[in-house]
């Protein structure tokens, strides 16, 4: 393990804040690269990577959403393993060029994937389901507060993952050099529909929440109103489509190879995410 700090890029994000935590509560040095950290750090400006780069042995990688992002990433991946980076750790999305499979929406993630195997760094990938907390640190809390889940999913499953059992993992790989080389896909226990997910919300709050199925153009109308770009929009259609295709009903076993335990189910995240206040009225 490196004595160097490790460099977490997207430091103040669901996962990066997690990763950051538990690096501090075992004494492992760390520093967190954003727009507002010291080191100023941007996806998009890349006068801003060298200086981050400097001196960092090793990197958690949490990269943007969209085509966008995902290529900008790409290129930092490059130029950070030219300037001296030895080993990443990649945040990328389960489902990621599994044979099979038609994951045509993961095209940006399967290229950035590919930058990262091919930069002459070391590298480990974790792939997860999607976040359970997503209903409550990100955009879908307001669908909880407001009573109604609004999305494009149809009516395909997904094995929602409490975020922290995503940062127990990412925190493993950057410490133990034996995940080098491997690709660790992770997820919940088992796979909930948006009306499994609604229901499960609704017992934890104590009241009626509901799901109500969007056709993929209303779904991306609706995040544009609410502030996304059109390209960030249909990125998070195209990621529900993967839901809505049915291609995320499936359980990966990876909390438990890695962590040895079983990862923490959606229903008990969700009560006891409630006693915390975050969908009081």
């Amino acid at each position: 393990m490196t004595t160097t700090p490790i460099l977490i890029l997207s430091g103040k994000g669901k996962t990066g804040r997690r990763v950051a935590a538990q690096l501090d509560a075992r004494g492992v040095p760390f520093r967190l690269a954003s727009r507002s950290s010291e080191q100023r750090f941007d996806w998009y400006d890349e006068s801003t990577w060298s200086a981050t780069i400097a001196g960092a042995d090793t990197a958690y990688l949490a990269p943007p959403v969209g085509p966008t992002g995902l290529a900008q990433a790409g290129r930092f991946i490059q130029q950070a393993a030219a300037e001296g980076l030895r080993r990443v750790v990649l945040l990328s999305g389960r489902g990621v060029g599994s044979p099979g499979r038609d994951f045509a929406v993961y095209d940006g993630s399967l290229d950035l994937e590919h930058a990262v195997q091919a930069s002459g760094a070391d590298w480990t990938i974790v792939q997860p389901a999607w976040f359970a907390q997503g209903f409550s640190e990100d955009f879908l809390r307001y669908h909880v507060l407001a009573g109604e889940i609004r999305l494009s999913a149809g009516t395909g499953a997904e094995a929602w993952i409490d975020t922290n059992d995503v940062g127990d993992v990412m925190t493993a790989a950057l410490l133990d050099e034996a995940y080098t080389g491997q690709v660790i896909a992770i997820s919940g226990p088992r796979p909930l529909t948006m009306d499994e997910v609604a229901d499960a919300l609704s017992t934890a709050t104590g009241r009626l929440i509901t799901y109500a199925e969007l056709e993929p153009e209303k779904h991306v109308g609706e995040l544009v109103e609410q502030g996304l770009t059109q390209e960030d929009a249909e990125a998070v259609r195209d990621l529900f489509a993967v839901i809505r295709n049915h291609r995320s009903e499936y359980v990966s076993d990876g909390v438990q190879q890695v962590l040895g335990r079983p990862p923490r189910d959606f229903a008990d995240w969700a009560r006891e995410t409630a006693t915390t206040g975050v969908w009081a009225a």
